[in-house]
């Protein structure tokens, strides 16, 4: 029979952890159709956490209590998923801020194989959320810094309701460098880089008002987590061996592909047809159109990595930004001297850009494309 492991990380929550323990029990009791175990990680907790959770394991067998000598809501959450011999690890915190009727969602795509780790979202559009505008703000704002840093899909990294098959997830735990509040963030983040399948789960979540956790401090280190993860992924330092649980890529994609790659070539195209409409009469056509081109071609191949070709793996990346360079020389060299040979008429100029960077987008697309399905 499939078995849940369910690890509730704990700190000084004396005054909460009978409660929540009975209330996740009785949840499991009636109406939870897997075997499951609750792991009460309690990470030097120095009231009487450790006096109670340890009554609470001796009253039912299916309740454990993990004692650490070190804090940090990570390292809880870590230790339970790594000595887990359970199908499917979960974790939700301590309050059960998060709705416990979306734990069987959360675990069900796992338990099938159709996903490879799920998270509770407040920011999905079916969620119900109450809390406070300024954590509504911030957690926003996080969430959003992740997503244009790092094109993630998932909506919600910060919420404490997570769940992973244990055999892929404990592949992933030796790469997670966090062991506070960032950790959430860069196991998600490291999953989609390897190219596993997050499945997001709407929930209903109501704010702790006895909540401890420091915003400010843990904004500042979530930053500087940002910043470590985005460093070490510029140097091809975030594939992970999964042991045989890698996603097996499609073998044809060239409709969604080819979309996506126009869509993104033409907002480009945009931005650099306005920088050079705005410099053009100040430095004149040919250096307008090196800024224009030059302005674009970074973010142009970022979002092309991340959204036409979804290839975040460290595999083959040089060769891949060397074809980039390549091209992006060939053509800044092409333009100039198109623009150059039709410079004063506007028609002209216009027209020998449009041609030539539709020219080198095709090429540089079908380059791309060849070069990401050999390494992936």
């Amino acid at each position: 029979m499939t078995r849940i492991d369910i690890a509730v990380p704990v700190f000084n929550e004396e005054r909460v952890l009978e409660t929540s323990i009975d209330r996740l029990r009785d949840h499991l009791e009636a109406s939870f159709p897997f075997e499951w175990h609750i792991v009460i990680a309690d990470n030097a907790s120095t009231d009487r956490t450790a006096e109670i959770a340890e009554r609470l394991a001796a009253d039912d067998g299916r309740v454990t209590h993990l004692r650490l000598d070190r804090r940090g809501k990570g390292l809880a959450v870590r230790a339970a998923w790594e000595r887990s011999s359970a199908d499917v690890v979960v974790y939700t915190d301590v309050d059960l801020s998060t709705g416990l009727t979306g734990l069987l969602p959360l675990v069900a795509p796992l338990v099938s194989g159709h996903s490879d780790l799920a998270i509770g979202s407040r920011l999905s559009s079916g969620s119900s959320v109450a809390r406070a505008p300024g954590r509504e703000f911030v957690s926003m704002v996080y969430n959003f810094l992740l997503r244009i840093v790092f094109a993630v899909r998932f909506r919600d990294a910060q919420c404490g309701f997570k769940a992973a098959r244990t055999d892929v997830v404990q592949r992933l735990l030796p790469a997670v460098e966090d062991d506070a509040w960032f950790f959430d963030a860069e196991l998600l983040l490291l999953a989609e880089h390897n190219g596993l399948r997050v499945h997001e789960v709407p929930v209903d979540w109501v704010d702790d008002p006895d909540s401890r956790v420091d915003v400010r401090s843990t904004a500042l280190s979530d930053l500087r987590g940002i910043g470590r993860m985005f460093w070490r992924f510029v140097r091809g330092r975030g594939d992970v061996d999964l042991g045989g649980h890698e996603r097996e890529p499609l073998v044809e994609d060239f409709g969604r592909q080819t979309v996506t790659f126009a869509l993104i070539g033409g907002v480009a195209t945009l931005v650099s047809l306005a920088i050079f409409l705005v410099l053009r009469d100040p430095i004149g056509a040919v250096a307008a159109n090196v800024v224009g081109f030059s302005t674009t071609v970074v973010g142009n191949s970022w979002a092309n990595r991340r959204w036409t070709f979804r290839s975040r793996r460290d595999t083959g990346r040089w060769r891949r930004r060397l074809v980039t360079i390549g091209i992006f020389a060939v053509s800044l060299i092409g333009t100039s001297i198109a623009v150059n040979a039709v410079a004063g008429s506007l028609s002209s100029e216009l027209t020998v850009l449009f041609v030539s960077w539709f020219v080198a987008a095709v090429v540089r697309f079908s380059l791309l494309r060849t070069l990401v399905r050999r390494t992936s």
